[in-house]
């Protein structure tokens, strides 16, 4: 099977400018997310980006990168837009953001393995059980409720379900609630198929792409991982992760 792995990259960045290329511990955060990746059982890893200083470091490190159109609205059409000038045919794309130079090879591994059946999903993506109140309640921390295939029938900012016969400080004590973890797995079909789709009235009210994919009707097939990663947006979340190598050695 052929699995790539597509890595978007943006320079530009409101709160952290230049994000991919900053540095952790001796290595930039996109070279961090190169490496966790090519340690999966991934055929292929590819950098995705607008900017011709990230390309250029991608390659000066010995990883592969593509420079795509620098107006892409999402992540996803920067996915699509490398994964065509590749001109292969994969079995699987996995979308993986730049921004975790943290991931889980076994994280990418659990997508991957979702397809390597005669009938693959069309989507994929993570999901991680929540274990905290902080979790649960916040708002940049997307929850998820799945069917008994373990499809995602809704993501939302907000806890879901709401517990109408439980106080709220009692919600993870009566229901095992469930976080969106970022990555994506797609068939290249659907890949193509999703970015030519509009804004839905659901993303728009919960600024959450994904939910454009559900709306339109499509099925997003997940798996589960009990690892913590550390999203990379704000000059804090550098210091964090500053802490976190320095604690792991």
């Amino acid at each position: 099977m052929l699995a790539i792995g597509i890595i978007p990259a943006r320079f530009a960045s409101t709160r952290l400018p230049g994000k991919p290329l900053v540095d952790l511990g001796g290595q930039s955060m996109i070279e961090r997310v190169v490496r966790r990746a090519q340690q999966s059982g991934l055929s292929r890893v590819v950098v995705a980006t607008d900017d011709q200083r990230i390309l250029e470091h991608v390659r000066g490190f010995g990883g592969e990168a593509v420079l795509t159109h620098p107006d892409h609205p999402s992540g996803t059409d920067r996915v699509r837009d490398a994964y065509e000038q590749l001109g292969v045919q994969a079995d699987c794309i996995v979308n993986i953001q730049g921004d975790e130079p943290f991931i889980y090879p076994s994280q990418i591994d659990a997508l991957v393995q979702l397809f390597a059946v005669p009938e693959p999903p069309q989507l994929a993506t993570l999901v991680k059980p929540v274990i905290s109140e902080e979790e649960l309640f916040s708002p940049h921390l997307p929850k998820v409720v799945l069917n008994t295939q373990g499809e995602a029938l809704y993501f939302s900012r907000h806890p879901l379900p709401y517990q109408r016969q439980h106080p709220q400080a009692e919600w993870l004590q009566h229901h095992r609630y469930l976080r969106h973890i970022g990555l994506y797995a797609y068939r290249p079909d659907v890949l193509r198929e999703i970015t030519q789709l509009p804004p839905s009235p659901l993303e728009l009210a919960e600024s959450l792409e994904q939910l454009r994919w559900l709306e339109a009707g499509y099925r997003i097939q997940t798996a589960e991982t009990t690892l913590e990663t550390i999203g990379i947006d704000t000059p804090e979340d550098v210091e964090r992760a500053l802490r976190h190598l320095a604690e792991a050695k």
